[in-house]
């Protein structure tokens, strides 16, 4: 198996905005005095999303020669009062908190903040700098710096030690647990409060680098994601070890040899994922999120923009255990489940797309037939305490897994991926919400027992989806839908109780599609490259390649998919996502 071309830093060329962005400390440092007035006062706000390095904004900051400089952070609350307003959302789980609808004032002691403004309001003349998150609180500045950084650079600081939770000293604390706090309540809070700013910003400092810092002009940013909403484009994927990892992307993906595996790709989750954005010579990092936020309709379409907000509802990710070992046996809550317990309003569903398979793979999937609740569950309790393996044999489905098999499973349906599987795994956004009921007697890569919730799970199975009806309703359910010169159609899912729907077209010649008003997700499954065109011109020719995960906002309406270089004379493969109307 030799390295296909799959690009692994995919950006956005914005056009007409060459020189609205630079690089490096200096040159930031340059542009904000050049943007400051000469008038008698003038307040310059950098508000900032948690885990930006303030100690490395700081130093820089004394360049400016500023009459004040505040941190807002000084009238954030302490870490006795942020515990007892969060602690409904945390919980005691190291896995499951409830979603947060705090607002970000609420993390700041009123009295405190208020003497900030204070402060701010006596200085008569000269340069007042307010920065920290949530430096907006204190003013609205007379010049506003936005400093930005993507969740997955959050999550690898936080590995290694350097960064706790906003506002608490938290640093060696259980990565679960710190994630869980992010995920539930910080990333929420920040990404409602940084929405109106993104909107009004001067300037946003990509800050994901180390001591190199990339500023762009708000007019320049706020162009390229207009643009990005109007075209084919793919968001930075990342990639992941794991306890059960495998060797296929490693190979497939040409990724570093010396990881002893790779587990995960997350190659369209825009909550997570990176956005790139190139202005000239300069190239912008941002959270694919803040498309989200700024361009939900034009992305999304009007109909899953009214049912999931500026939420992208669709995830597109792979799971590789070539080489590796057995997912953990696990399911997902139900939709009432996920509402009462969690806070969020849509669940996991999913389905396992099967790029590539070993002639002995198999996908575990409901239940056997015949099998009675109260004893699997006490078979998975015995194994959560070591007295023994769980019987899988006895009570799970395992199905041949072969490539370009679909296997849906809608939340309820215990499963799991077996080794020696390359997935493609199409699925609703939320994917924190994975019950683990049996990992295979394993620890996970930090040395700890990995967590199983069979409290959880046992609320949420539903016990009907036993073999002949896993058979009859999950496992390659293709329906033909069309065919013409040069291509076919077919739908394969996913099941009616999920909201997505898949289709897949076999193609040698180009091929029409149409948003119908809808965001399309699409991955090339089968040959080398195809390009994506626009019949009427409305975008430039975007190239893609096996595997790569490309999105169609809705807007963009009528495209077409052709054979394109080492692709011209091959059978190729898309399978194509949408929320069902």
């Amino acid at each position: 198996m030799k390295p296909t071309t799959y690009d692994k830093f995919p950006e956005v060329a914005v056009q007409g905005h060459d020189h609205e962005a630079l690089q490096g400390w200096p040159s930031v440092i340059s542009s904000l005095r050049d943007r400051l007035t000469s008038s008698a006062k003038t307040v310059l706000v950098i508000d900032c999303y948690p885990g930006v390095r303030l100690a490395e904004l700081e130093p820089h900051l004394a360049g400016l020669n500023a009459t004040l400089t505040l941190n807002v952070e000084s009238a954030r609350q302490n870490e006795v009062a942020l515990h007892t307003l969060l602690a409904r959302n945390l919980t005691d789980d190291r896995v499951f908190g409830v979603q947060s609808c705090h607002q970000l004032r609420e993390f700041f002691d009123a009295d405190r903040l208020e003497a900030l403004r204070q402060q701010i309001t006596k200085v008569q003349q000269g340069l007042v700098i307010v920065y920290g998150p949530g430096a907006a609180l204190a003013h609205d500045g007379d010049v506003l710096v936005y400093a930005d950084l993507p969740r997955w650079e959050i999550q690898q600081r936080m590995r290694s030690g350097e960064l706790g939770n906003w506002g608490v000293e938290n640093q060696d604390e259980d990565i679960l647990r710190r994630y869980k706090r992010a995920f539930f309540i910080e990333w929420r809070v920040f990404d409602r409060h940084k929405k109106p700013l993104l909107k009004r910003t001067d300037f946003l400092l990509d800050t994901t680098q180390t001591d190199l810092p990339k500023l762009v002009s708000g007019n320049a940013l706020r162009a390229g994601l207009s643009q990005t909403a109007q075209r084919p484009f793919r968001v930075v994927p990342f990639f992941d070890p794991g306890v059960w990892g495998g060797q296929w992307m490693k190979n497939q993906f040409d990724l570093d040899p010396s990881k002893p595996n790779y587990a995960w790709c997350f190659d369209c989750v825009p909550e997570e994922n990176s956005l790139l954005l190139r202005f000239g010579d300069v190239r912008i990092e941002i959270p694919s999120i803040d498309l989200v936020l700024l361009h939900p309709r034009e992305l999304l379409g009007e109909k899953v923009h009214a049912r999931f907000g500026a939420e992208f509802p669709i995830r597109f990710d792979f799971l590789d255990t070539i080489g590796g070992q057995n997912l953990s046996f696990q399911v997902h809550p139900l939709t009432e489940y996920i509402q009462q317990q969690f806070g969020m309003h849509y669940t996991q569903d999913e389905s396992y797309y099967i790029l590539e398979a070993e002639p002995d793979a198999v996908v575990y999937l409901g239940t056997k037939t015949g099998t009675e609740p109260a004893e699997m569950f006490a078979d998975l309790h015995k194994a959560a305490r070591g007295e023994k393996a769980f019987d899988d044999q006895r009570f799970v489905n395992q199905i041949p897994a072969r490539k370009h098999d679909h296997f849906l499973i809608p939340a309820g349906t215990v499963h799991c991926s077996g080794s020696g599987t390359m997935v493609l795994e199409i699925s609703a956004t939320p994917y924190i919400f994975t019950f683990k009921l049996w990992d295979w007697g394993r620890l996970g890569l930090d040395g700890l027992p990995r967590p199983v919730h069979l409290d959880h799970g046992e609320q949420v199975i539903d016990w009907q989806r036993d073999t002949q009806w896993v058979n009859e309703h999950l496992v390659n359910h293709v329906e033909p839908l069309g065919e013409g010169d040069g291509w076919r159609e077919e739908r394969t899912g996913l099941h009616e109780r999920e909201f997505i729907e898949t289709r897949r077209h076999w193609f040698t010649q180009p091929v029409t599609h149409h948003t119908q008003g809808g965001v399309n997700v699409l991955n090339l499954v089968e040959g080398d490259e195809a390009r994506v065109e626009s019949p009427s011109g409305a975008f430039e020719p975007f190239v893609v390649h096996y595997a790569e995960t490309f999105i169609i906002p809705a807007g963009v309406g009528e495209y077409r998919i052709t054979p394109w270089g080492k692709g011209c004379g091959q059978q190729l493969a898309t399978v194509k996502a949408w929320v069902r109307g």
